[in-house]
């Protein structure tokens, strides 16, 4: 069993102590950039694709587009091992975060410039920016883990979600709430000017003082790129123990990633919802709630570690879910849809803070990026490749019966949850360490 998984728990800072550290404010800034490009791509992207009579079930696999983020593990190991030629001065970790950032803003001015009319060009340009969106995060986590102890990470993570959950703000609320007043081409305009925001950020940042070591050649560039950060993972848990545990990372989001994606915006507008009444609601009220549950969850792993509080937090998100059956009963009521926003926004915001932590324990820091870019998109995988089919199965179970899959899907992770406790769990580890 690998002593770091429990040996944080000594260490843990105190609530305060986390939360105040400089390091978490810069998390903030780089979560807005981080929040902004990817509903742009997805969800608030279903509302403009709906608006030109696009059929739900190629809207679902047009706004998929955000599925490109499950994927970046594979080319994760380019930002651990390759400093792009341009970029040089600034820093492994910067360098690939300005180009990235720099490559959303001239992905959404593209966007504008194409619109849907022009759908096979768009859809291209759409994978683009999400891609680049993709990349922005791979460097963005492998900064957040750099810069601070595993025993920070829990308020880290939080300041970045309360920093993506304002990017959403943007891109979700207030785009929605523009979508009823000016063209969707002029609003993607402004959603390419607000990264200007975190470009700023990433000029002024530090870079990790992290010792790199150059390969000598093309051949150990790729073992060590590639090879060694999967390998690595396998020696330091074992293959039963690794298995089991990317198995159970594969599965305890599904309920949360299968209601965020191309779906949900067909059923509010379904149910009734004028635009700006779903902004109003699910991406100014919902976004505050969601940064509310952000800070819970961070004050959870900073209190009682990541693995008791993500337990707890996957159970409570997937019941969630069947606030939106509630809904379907109460069509057009904004109690309801206010009821439902809140009850899944809040779980889903306090989820985010111990899955960052756990997945940040499991990572090498020699291979940074490569790790925590295969266990995040293992994370994300399963719930979008059901999003990416959602449209087929509301057409087969409606809404409800969607809703109700999502939930019953939690059931197979909490299953391996209970039989990897006393693997992850910072009291029942030590026991385990010595049997």
């Amino acid at each position: 069993m690998p002593t770091e998984v429990a040996a944080p728990a000594a260490r843990r800072l105190s609530i305060w102590q986390a939360f105040s550290q400089p390091s978490a404010w810069t998390l903030c800034l780089l979560g807005f950039s981080s929040g902004l490009p990817f509903l742009l791509v997805s969800y608030t992207l279903s509302f403009w694709l709906k608006q030109n009579g696009i059929l739900l079930k190629d809207i679902t696999m047009i706004a998929s587009a955000g599925m490109t983020y499950a994927f970046k593990f594979m080319w994760a190991p380019l930002l651990d091992h390759w400093r792009l030629p341009l970029f040089t001065r600034l820093g492994q970790r910067r360098g690939w975060l300005l180009f990235a950032q720099l490559g959303v803003f001239v992905g959404l001015l593209g966007m504008a410039a194409l619109t849907p009319h022009q759908l096979t060009a768009f859809v291209t340009v759409t994978v683009i920016v999400a891609f680049l969106g993709a990349t922005q995060d791979i460097a963005i986590d492998a900064y957040r883990i750099e810069i601070a102890p595993p025993s920070a990470q829990g308020a880290l993570v939080a300041t970045y979600v309360l920093g993506y959950r304002l990017g959403m703000l943007v891109s979700g609320a207030l785009a929605l709430i523009l979508a009823d007043h000016i063209r969707w081409a002029q609003i993607y305009v402004l959603m390419a000017i607000t990264m200007a925001i975190p470009v700023i950020t990433t000029l002024t940042m530090r870079e990790p003082d992290v010792l790199r070591l150059r390969p000598s050649s093309w051949r150990q560039a790729m073992r060590e790129s590639v090879i060694d950060p999967f390998a690595d993972f396998f020696r330091r848990y074992g293959w039963m123990l690794a298995l089991l545990t990317l198995l159970f990372i594969l599965l305890f989001k599904i309920p949360e990633q299968a209601i965020i994606g191309g779906v949900m915006g067909p059923f509010y507008r379904d149910m009734g919802f004028s635009n700006t009444e779903i902004g109003a609601v699910t991406k100014i009220y919902g976004i505050w709630v969601g940064i509310v549950g952000a800070f819970a969850g961070g004050a959870a792993v900073a209190r009682w570690g990541a693995w008791r509080s993500l337990g707890v937090c996957i159970v409570l998100g997937a019941v969630s879910n069947l606030l939106y059956v509630l809904l379907i009963h109460h069509q057009g009521h904004l109690s309801i849809l206010t009821l439902a926003i809140s009850g899944q926004n809040f779980f889903e915001g306090m989820l985010g803070p111990p899955t960052v932590a756990f997945l940040s324990l499991l990572v090498n820091r020699q291979h940074t990026a490569t790790q925590y870019a295969l266990l995040s998109s293992l994370v994300n995988l399963p719930g979008k490749m059901l999003g990416f089919f959602a449209g087929s199965i509301v057409a087969a179970s409606g809404y409800g019966g969607y809703f109700v899959i999502t939930v019953g899907s939690a059931l197979p992770a909490m299953l391996l949850f209970a039989w990897l406790w006393r693997r992850f769990d910072p009291v029942a580890a030590p026991s385990a360490n010595g049997s």
